[in-house]
């Protein structure tokens, strides 16, 4: 079965070199590889192109819709993994959309590519199957909060979130974009003990001024409830763009 990719531009998959930009792993060289489609709609979501279709009335602040034949790539697992290992990166960090909804397909496609680190970005409302679950060295999951749009009820799984607290491998990012929305995390590592110092508080922003001005008022909230914060290094490096 093949996988279904994001374009950087029609016809061409996303799959590029780069500094990884968030969390734990930000400023490692690694390869990236961008599926499509998602389960969640964030409303501030700045990878729309892999969900938000002609069609799909589920809401986003921009207003705007894409185009999914030029915004969709099918590709077959080994020629995906060829790709990846011509970048000639020790470290593969997979994200979307909701990379996990493709697991069976990802997990195929890895065999390809035996000596490479796998991180995948997720918003922990998926689980990996047994095949892929081996494969993965780090996961970073975001989970959303209320301003995102999405219902707890859909967004907040019991379940995964239990699974994943007790998993080393894995890692917390929580978008912010007001201070009280710290609150909401606050009463998730209470919920679920996720340890703070594998909890990154990240600023919402698609622009540097953005970033820099909430990062005045999370870094102390940050220092107060020993969380760690985590920039958006390829905002400042490239702007909004695709392929990055």
């Amino acid at each position: 079965m093949p996988l279904t990719l994001a374009t950087q531009s029609p016809g061409e998959p996303e799959i590029f070199a780069s500094l990884q930009g968030e969390g734990p792993s930000a400023g490692m060289p690694v390869a990236f590889l961008r599926l499509s489609r998602c389960n969640l709609a964030c409303q501030w979501c700045d990878t729309a192109y892999t969900w938000h279709f002609a069609g799909d009335e589920r809401p986003h602040r921009s207003g705007e819709t894409f185009d999914r034949k030029a915004n969709q790539l099918v590709l077959g697992e080994a020629d995906v993994a060829s790709r990846i290992a011509a970048l000639g990166q020790g470290r593969l960090v997979i994200t979307g959309g909701e990379p996990l909804l493709q697991g069976g397909a990802l997990a195929r496609m890895l065999e390809h590519l035996p000596d490479i680190a796998v991180e995948v970005e997720t918003n922990g409302t998926v689980t990996a199957p047994p095949r892929l679950d081996v494969r993965i060295d780090q996961y970073n999951v975001s989970p959303k909060l209320a301003h995102s749009g999405n219902p707890a009820d859909l967004a907040l799984l019991p379940e995964r979130l239990d699974a994943y607290a007790t998993d080393p491998r894995a890692w917390f990012k929580f978008v912010i974009a007001a201070p009280g929305d710290v609150d909401e995390v606050l009463a998730l590592q209470a919920r679920y003990r996720f340890r703070p110092d594998r909890v990154f508080l990240m600023p919402e922003g698609t622009d540097s001024a953005t970033l820099r001005a909430r990062a005045e008022w999370l870094a102390p909230l940050c220092l107060e409830h020993g969380f760690r914060m985590s920039d958006r290094l390829h905002i400042h490096l490239y702007g909004d763009t695709r392929g990055t």
